[in-house]
């Protein structure tokens, strides 16, 4: 069973304006909670790692 987390920075209020990440599985998976069946995107672990330090260090800001 794939076990979905979503991101501590959600938006709240129930708007759904989040990421979901599932990593209790060999390949990550991360996918737009709005459409829990909508495509999703397989990262490698080192992969999920990199795009997860560049989020955090603000280099994917669009400001």
């Amino acid at each position: 069973m794939i076990h979905w987390r979503k991101s501590s920075h959600s938006q709240g209020g129930g708007q759904g304006e989040c990421v979901e990440v599932a990593t209790n599985v060999p390949t990550p998976l991360i996918r737009d909670s709005k459409d829990p069946e909508g495509p999703r995107l397989t990262l490698a672990r080192g992969e999920l790692a990199s795009l997860v330090g560049q989020i955090k260090a603000g280099d994917l800001d669009l400001n």
